[in-house]
């Protein structure tokens, strides 16, 4: 049976950020993840884990600026990562840093960082040489503390431009690194938009060991995984028979009330 995490910048919008810790944890997570942490403090998110019994499982380095205000701010700036920008080397370095220094006070095993997009009149291929040194560097310093790095293609309807966008490039990337420690993080609803054919995905991508986490949500409104056109009850048991282990993050937009919205968790599984 897959292990959900809640994802706390889509889920319980109702509530305030910081009171949704408790209300993931009143449902029944044990885990947590979301997109970006910086406009709090370290410690006090730890505090809220510890306080809730939340392990936080993924969140995003900065997907741009220069000191923590800006990586706090970056992403309503416009900002979506900085993984492929020439030019933007000690902006990268400095947001993997950022993100570390959180990891570990969060106890946090992993960090996505984002791809960026593609600056006008660029060519995807030119970029490669770029993202391979800056995720050489990043798997490296994560290493150094016991954090995996982890990449995720996101579709181009959602994020026009996006650097990464299908499930083949993210592993030819990793594969061509080499770091046991840098990843591919499948989101599935991602990956219908793009690519479709979900499950033979899964099929041939988890036996890599290269996926090191899982997201979902349903296909096209990014809602409830019992809505719409992916079958998620066939999913699970596709990750099940596959023997996953790691996480499942809920990055999904509820349709109401996110507590009554996981009636899904009972009806899928």
């Amino acid at each position: 049976m897959p292990r959900f995490a809640a994802n706390l910048s889509l889920m319980y919008t109702e509530l305030p950020f910081l009171a949704r810790f408790a209300a993931a944890a009143r449902d029944g997570f044990q885990a947590v993840e979301y997109l970006f942490p910086y406009a709090y403090p370290a410690e006090e998110l730890a505090e809220l884990l510890d306080k809730h019994g939340l392990q936080q499982v993924l969140f995003n380095a900065p997907p741009g600026g220069r000191n923590l205000q800006e990586m706090a701010l970056a992403w309503d700036a416009g900002m979506r990562g900085t993984l492929c920008l020439n030019g933007q080397e000690d902006s990268f370095r400095n947001g993997v840093w950022e993100a570390l220094r959180y990891a570990q006070v969060l106890q946090c095993p992993r960090i996505h960082v984002m791809s960026g997009l593609i600056p006008n009149g660029a060519a995807r291929y030119a970029l490669r040489s770029r993202v391979l040194s800056n995720l050489r560097w990043a798997a490296q310093a994560a290493a150094d503390v016991g954090v995996d790095i982890m990449i995720e293609p996101i579709n181009h309807r959602d994020m026009p431009g996006y650097y990464l966008q299908t499930q083949d490039q993210a592993h030819s990337l990793a594969q061509t690194v080499a770091a046991p420690n840098l990843k591919v993080q499948m989101d599935l609803y991602h990956c219908q938009i793009t690519e479709g054919d979900v499950a033979s995905k899964l099929r041939q991508y988890l036996p890599t060991g290269r996926v090191g986490h899982i997201q979902i949500a349903g296909v096209p409104e990014r809602q409830e995984p019992d809505v719409g056109e992916l079958n998620y009850r066939y999913l699970f048991s596709v990750i099940d028979a596959l023997g996953y282990s790691g996480w499942v993050g809920c990055e999904y937009r509820p349709r109401q009330d996110t507590s009554q919205g996981l009636a899904w968790m009972a009806t899928l599984l």
